[in-house]
């Protein structure tokens, strides 16, 4: 393919339609984005339902909906905020009316709350009751090293191994970054606190669904975008695309060609592995990170949060659901081949301790994601294209989508639902201008 930008769209092709590869969250947004501006729009997703790591399922040795991971959504994240509203789904969303964090320490058995204050400027790390137990003030100015993070610093090198790295950075940066943080990227971890802490407690009020995450982001999502005219095709693999003339001609989909006119374009909301498939020469994450979840089905009060982050053990975080109690440990390459009833066992003790639950250890799923996410280190933050990767090579009718290309964050719902909206406008800017 030739690095020369194609011409812009014609007034005739700027109502062609999209063709949307992937029905996870980015795709989604895309086709949002696209449709309410009047684009038409079809979506092709590969397998029997859409949402991708971000949906819920009936699970039948449970005897209960679960979701297939563990998300929640910040009060700042104003992408994944803006994309409930658009679905008419803000009101499924729950949560405490001020930032709140649950923390148990599984070593000494202290428990606490951070408290952050509303405002940005951060007066509670003033007072010893409000700050994490056992810490200084002086630690705190790490939260300002991390916003001013080099781009190939690990988190390590930048929070050191203090008590408010132990208690309080470290579990915030495995799981907004699901890597460890010997060689997770301090500047992504600053990004994520940048846009949450560092803009006062308001901005980090946390948002968990109501009943499950098919329910609040996938679901009205797919109302949305068929009201509106959109076509849906669910068990439609991709497997091929044709180029010719630097544009995308057509898509293969189990071995038929599905033809694109010379006003449509393409948005391709696939995995960073997938995309390297069908478009071989496209720099992409190679290196990937495990999330374990463990379901199991008890109920238990769900404090003030709803959640609660676990240190010195194995469980992570704990979130309270209505029939089920969830467990999340990322960054679980360490355990991921562990047989399940092992990590089972190993987590459920934690559980009881954390919730004050006892008895013996009730149904169970373990749920592994051996490559959930790619590893958000400094090196794969490097190979993470833009979104504007075609319009770059030339081929002016497709962009990509997804929480591996560079959306400033790591791998959150925010950030995929940014992708996709940003895809979404960089088409309507080449068709509208």
């Amino acid at each position: 393919m030739s690095g020369q930008r194609s011409r812009p769209a014609s007034r005739d092709e700027a109502q062609g339609t999209v063709h949307i590869v992937g029905a996870g969250l980015a795709g989604l947004s895309a086709g949002l984005a696209l449709a309410g501006r009047g684009r038409p729009v079809v979506l092709y997703e590969a397998g029997p339902a859409a949402g991708g790591r971000c949906r819920s399922y009936f699970d039948r040795e449970l005897g209960c909906r679960i979701d297939n991971g563990n998300h929640l959504i910040l009060a700042g994240n104003h992408a994944a905020i803006a994309y409930l509203e658009a679905i008419g789904a803000r009101a499924t969303m729950h949560g405490p009316d001020r930032a709140l964090f649950p923390f148990f320490d599984l070593a000494t058995n202290e428990r606490w709350v951070l408290r952050p204050n509303r405002g940005r400027l951060p007066w509670w790390v003033l007072l010893p009751g409000r700050r994490v137990p056992g810490t200084r003030l002086g630690e705190y100015l790490t939260l300002a090293r991390l916003l001013r993070a080099p781009r190939e610093a690990s988190v390590r090198e930048v929070i050191g191994s203090g008590p408010l790295a132990r208690r309080l950075l470290e579990p915030l940066a495995v799981s907004a970054l699901n890597a460890r943080p010997e060689v997770g990227s301090a500047w992504l971890f600053g990004r994520v606190l940048s846009e949450s802490l560092a803009r006062g407690g308001s901005a980090a009020v946390t948002l968990t669904p109501r009943i499950g995450l098919s329910e609040s982001f996938i679901d009205p999502a797919l109302a949305r975008l068929v009201s509106g005219g959109a076509q849906i095709h669910f068990s439609r693999r991709v497997t091929g695309i044709e180029i010719a003339q630097d544009r995308v001609t057509a898509l293969i989909i189990a071995g038929e060609k599905v033809p694109l006119g010379r006003g449509d374009s393409v948005v391709l909301a696939v995995p960073a592995p997938v995309a390297k498939t069908l478009l071989p020469q496209l720099t992409v994450p190679d290196a990937f990170e495990a999330i374990l979840n463990v379901h199991f089905r008890t109920r238990a009060e769900p404090g003030p949060a709803g959640f609660m982050a676990l240190i010195g053990g194995l469980t992570e975080w704990v979130f309270v659901k209505p029939e089920v109690v969830s467990v999340t440990v990322s960054a679980a390459e360490r355990v991921i081949d562990e047989p399940a009833e092992s990590l089972a066992a190993a987590i459920w003790p934690e559980v009881c301790r954390a919730l004050d639950l006892a008895g013996p250890l009730p149904p169970v799923r373990v749920v592994k994601e051996k490559r959930a996410t790619f590893a958000a280190t400094p090196a794969q933050e490097r190979r993470r294209p833009d979104a504007r990767w075609g319009v770059r090579t030339g081929l002016a009718n497709l962009v990509l989508a997804g929480d591996w290309t560079a959306t400033g964050l790591p791998a959150t719902i925010e950030g995929a639902i940014r992708s996709g909206s940003h895809a979404a406008e960089m088409l309507l800017a080449q068709t509208d201008g």
